[in-house]
């Protein structure tokens, strides 16, 4: 079985039932068992900052699936949750994106992995340091942790919830 890392957020109706919705939806899908989850953070949104801020967190997830089959099951999650696709940066419903599936590196027109941005952003890194602070990215071979520290601090404000 692969590890895999996602990352999940929301900013509409409920934020916060929405992302537990989400994993346990991920518990019940056939060949996933979630062996992780990271806090739960609410984030000020980036790219487009007049919206509700998001809810975020992280799941490991041991899979008996390819990426492919993987993303397929979490677009199926944010389908039956009732995600649209709107614009870029934009409110959602749920997002889940694989940030790591083992020490995979792979580019192709359906799916990046590691997500490539991922190293930028403190709301997916923090959530996957509360998993495994020792995970290091496979594409730059940096640790999580270390990756988190070097994030600067652009006056983004992300606090954790006791939900």
């Amino acid at each position: 079985m692969a590890n895999v890392y996602l990352s999940l957020g929301s900013n509409m109706d409920d934020p916060v039932s929405s992302v537990r919705e989400a994993i346990d939806r991920l518990r019940s899908e056939d060949g996933f068992a979630v062996v992780g989850i990271g806090c739960f953070y609410q984030t000020e949104p980036q790219g487009k900052t007049d919206q509700p801020w998001f809810v975020n967190t992280a799941v490991a997830v041991k899979v008996d699936c390819t990426p492919e089959e993987a993303l397929e099951k979490v677009k199926n999650i944010e389908r039956k949750m009732g995600r649209v696709t709107g614009k870029k940066w934009g409110p959602r419903k749920i997002d889940i994106d694989i940030i790591f599936y083992d020490d995979l590196v792979m580019n192709t027109d359906e799916l990046t992995i590691p997500h490539p941005l991922a190293a930028e952003r403190r709301f997916v890194l923090q959530p996957l340091v509360d998993i495994n602070p020792g995970l290091v990215h496979p594409g730059l071979g940096v640790g999580i942790s270390e990756l988190l520290g070097n994030i600067p601090d652009r006056g983004q404000r992300m606090s954790k919830l006791n939900p």
